[in-house]
């Protein structure tokens, strides 16, 4: 049987410009570890990236000592945890949450409020501000994957989320992530 990989979770922030991923990539390839999972992006200028890589521990703590130089090289802030990898047979049922309201300050919050009272985990959020089209009304969208317990009933956490949603003049929708 083969040994093991280890987990290592890299994130990096700071003023955005070409070759970015480019280098951060190759740095990871030139370690012999695997990029599992990434998510990227540009916000007001800042670039921000967390990245999932996976080898075994040498060739991780290779690429471990290679990230100071990194750092300096692409003038970000970099920084890296090892972690575990996900156990398999969770008893989560993966679900998706679409909201959009007029933009005004406490959504997030409030949702994710909502969902950590009832012990359910909020696996990836995406936000996004834009104008309205036709009126330019300032809107907010959210789009949150959930893991929602087995033991939880559905039909009576949709019912109470909708009223939730109705009560913060949100529009919004829960459904099962299909395929």
């Amino acid at each position: 049987m083969p040994p093991k990989n280890s987990h290592l979770v890299i994130s990096a922030l700071g003023k955005d410009h070409p070759g970015i991923i480019n280098k951060l990539s190759r740095a990871v390839l030139d370690a012999d570890c695997n990029i599992l999972d990434t998510r990227m992006a540009v916000l007001s200028g800042a670039f921000a990236i967390l990245m999932s890589v996976e080898a075994p521990w040498d060739k991780l703590a290779r690429l471990e000592g290679q990230l100071p130089e990194l750092e300096k090289e692409l003038d970000l802030s970099i920084s890296a945890q090892r972690t575990a990898p996900i156990e398999a047979g969770s008893q989560c049922l993966p679900y998706v949450v679409d909201a959009v309201a007029l933009d005004q300050p406490g959504i997030v919050h409030n949702l994710t409020a909502f969902f950590a009272e009832r012990g359910i985990n909020i696996e990836d959020m995406t936000t996004s501000s834009y104008a309205a089209a036709h009126t330019g009304t300032p809107m907010f969208a959210v789009r949150m994957t959930i893991g929602i317990p087995a033991n939880v009933h559905i039909a009576a956490l949709r019912e109470e989320f909708m009223d939730f949603c109705d009560g913060m003049n949100l529009d919004a929708v829960l459904e099962p992530i299909k395929g």
